[in-house]
């Protein structure tokens, strides 16, 4: 695959293209659609990846044989009654867009996330920017342990020499640098990962709109 020979990316570069993707499949649906066919795509393993359609099969192996009478009247569904038209359901949120949504909401409320990302920050000083990082960090990292359990997915430290055996998870493990052959795999760390463990969001109480952020607020 093309992007297992990219150079990895620093840090810090990460850290802004991981706030890049989160707001675009949070708000884009038509990307996050796209994000997880890749993600599917790259867990399955390569026999399956590169696996050809029926269709693929019959013109490399010749002429499909075709079905006798008898397999054509079998396959031919009983003429059945149209279905009663029912009454479309109301729009409502996804399971998954209000949870992200109820994370992003604490952590506009504990830590100003949303203010910080959406601020024009090109004008001011590195210490500026600094004293309001360190506040943003404080309060987020306060809302993430609060309603969230993370574990690493490596257990080793960053820098350690590792080997993957055969049978390892893509979607747990991915291979960057000069990847060639097959496994086992000898490399280093970079990045031991993340895994959430558990996840508790307070319930929503009815009539709670999920997409609102965070409430105007008006002094009087």
């Amino acid at each position: 695959m093309a992007d297992l020979d990219d150079p990895p990316l620093p840090w810090s570069t990460r850290l802004w293209f991981a706030f890049a993707c989160f707001f675009r499949v949070l708000f884009d649906a038509q990307f996050a659609a796209r994000a997880w066919r890749a993600r599917a795509a790259a867990a399955l393993p390569p026999a399956e990846r590169g696996a050809p359609e029926p269709a693929e099969r019959e013109r490399e192996g010749g002429a499909p044989r075709l079905p006798g009478a008898a397999e054509v009247a079998k396959k031919e569904p009983a003429p059945q009654a149209a279905p009663a038209p029912q009454a479309a359901p109301a729009p409502q949120a996804a399971p998954t867009m209000t949870s992200a949504l109820q994370l992003l909401a604490l952590l506009q409320r504990e830590g100003r996330l949303v203010d910080f990302l959406e601020q024009d920050i090109a004008s001011f000083g590195d210490a500026d920017v600094g004293v309001a990082a360190r506040m943003v960090h404080e309060g987020c990292r306060k809302a993430l342990r609060g309603h969230a359990k993370l574990a690493p997915v490596r257990r080793e430290d960053e820098g350690a020499r590792v080997t993957l055996e055969a049978g390892y998870s893509p979607a747990e493990v991915k291979l960057i640098g000069n990847v060639s052959g097959s496994a086992p795999y000898r490399g280093v760390l970079r990045h031991r990962g993340w895994r959430a463990e558990e996840i508790s969001l307070p319930t929503p109480v009815a009539g709670h709109d999920a997409s609102v952020i965070a409430p105007a607020e008006v002094e009087l």
